[in-house]
This record gives structure tokens, sequence and C-alpha cells, in this order.
């Protein structure tokens, strides 16, 4: 474990293990690079370096009152990669996680990257709007926040269910992965759990998708209630050159632990 100091000063957390070709995982939203636990453990075992971190206000980085927005969040990517000396790296980005990719690929390019991967991703564009009538309508995020502001922690025990498409007769993930989730999820800021909603439902990356130059993989589930495929997955599937859409029929937004033996596969392939 590490810590790396972003531009602003920031103190970003990180753990970089194994030897290989590095592949840097970069989590949702309000987890932590703890997230990656069958992920990190399937990429080890097929010899490859996997760096997760925590981003800033989440996790075991610093919880600063500013720089909650997608260029910030690209910087900080940037720190990482350029900290670590990385080179001919992956990046996969899960939910949130993808728009740092997307940023970062816009204001830092390609040069150090070999591949990239968006997993139930939001680079697209997640707000409902006159260009994006497929999108979320702004009273679910103003929801989201006035929910958090009154009582985080019931909020983020309700949040999980939907994200792993829990309900009375679903049960695709245990209480032990709830329970972690939520544990991982309180570990974070209030104010960037808050200031994060309006980050990844309001940036709208579909201009950053030009940037997107290496082979890029989009793994969606059909079922994703959290973050809906049409305007993210499929949207940006169709608009970066190359890239090739997985989807998975019917998986909820957590498929990293719904279906992570899949996942892993499709990944290690990818990155083969």
């Amino acid at each position: 474990m590490a810590y790396i100091e972003s531009k602003d000063g920031t103190q970003i957390h990180v753990k970089d293990m194994g030897e290989g070709r590095p592949v840097v995982l970069i989590h949702g939203w309000p987890l932590t690079g703890d997230m990656f636990e069958y992920q990190t453990v399937a990429l080890l075992e097929a010899g490859y370096r996997v760096i997760t971190y925590d981003r800033r206000g989440f996790g075991q980085s610093g919880h600063p009152a500013t720089g909650y927005d997608y260029d910030t969040f690209a910087d900080d990517l940037a720190a990482v990669v350029e900290g670590l000396e990385l080179s001919d790296v992956s990046l996969v980005g899960f939910s949130m996680g993808g728009g740092e990719i997307a940023r970062y690929l816009s204001r830092h390019g390609a040069s150090r990257v070999a591949k990239v991967a968006l997993v139930a991703s939001v680079a697209g564009y997640l707000l409902k709007d006159g260009t994006n009538p497929d999108g979320v309508d702004a009273s679910v995020f103003e929801d989201m926040k006035a929910e958090i502001r009154k009582d985080r922690f019931a909020f983020l025990q309700s949040f999980a269910k939907t994200f792993y498409g829990v309900g009375v007769l679903s049960k695709p993930v245990s209480q032990g992965v709830l329970d972690w989730s939520f544990v991982l999820g309180v570990m974070a800021s209030p104010l960037a759990t808050i200031r994060c909603v309006d980050a990844f439902g309001k940036t709208d990356f579909r201009p950053d998708f030009k940037s997107f130059t290496v082979p890029t993989l989009v793994i969606h589930g059909t079922g994703d209630a959290t973050v809906p495929i049409d305007p993210t997955g499929r949207a940006a599937a169709k608009a970066i050159a190359g890239a090739r859409l997985i989807e998975y029929e019917g998986e909820p937004h957590g498929l990293f632990a719904t279906v992570p033996d899949r996942l892993n596969r499709d990944l290690i392939e990818f990155l083969r």
C-alpha cells in the first residue's frame, strides 16, 4: 500500500500488487478500490500486475472539500499512472470509474495506455435532456442527494439492493456482500458521496469518445437499474471506433459480484 499525491495535494491511497503487464481498476460510487476483490484475485493469478486506488473522498484516500469533478478525477488517475511510472497499462473502469477513463484520455492522451474496458460504466451521458431522451430524469439525482443528507446509512443499505438486483425472490449476492458493500460505502466522506452524484449523473462524456484510440471493451448488464444501458454502454460502443460490446442479459449493475467468474473470463480474454 502507498499514497500518491495528486496535483492539488490530495493523498490518493493505492494498492499495487503482483508483476506482469499492469492493469488499473477504477472503482464505482460509493465504494472503494477494494470492490474489485474477485477481479484482483483472478488477474493476479493470471499473471498481471494489479493496481487499485480509492477515489478522492472515498476509502483511505484524502477527503478534501473540493475536487469532485471529472477533470480533477482524471488528473488524479494521471497522478497514479505517472507516479507508478506505468506504461502499456490497461484501464478498467466500473460505473463511475468509466468516466475517469473517458476524461483521462481526453486530458492526458493514450500514450501510456494499451487497452481500456468500460464495465457498467456511466461513460455516455446519464442525464435526460433534449439530446438524451433515454437518460435518467434529474429528479432521481436530486432525490438521491436528499436521501443521503437525511440518512446516508439507510440510503446505502437500500441502494445496495438495487445495485445488486436483490428482491423478494432474487438473491444474486449474499447478505455478506451487502454488508461488505455497506462497510466500503460508509468509509466515504458524506460530502464526496453527495457531490459525486452530480459528477456521475450530469457529466456528458460523449465528446470524450473521440479520444478512445486504443482497443476498447464495453460490458454492461441489460437489467442495470442503476446505470441504464442505452445512454451509456450501448451509446459508448456505438460511438467508440472499433469498440466491442458484450451485454450480460438480465444482469444488474453490480455484476462484478453477481457474475464475477464470467466478468473475469471476459476481461482476461480481452487483456490477452
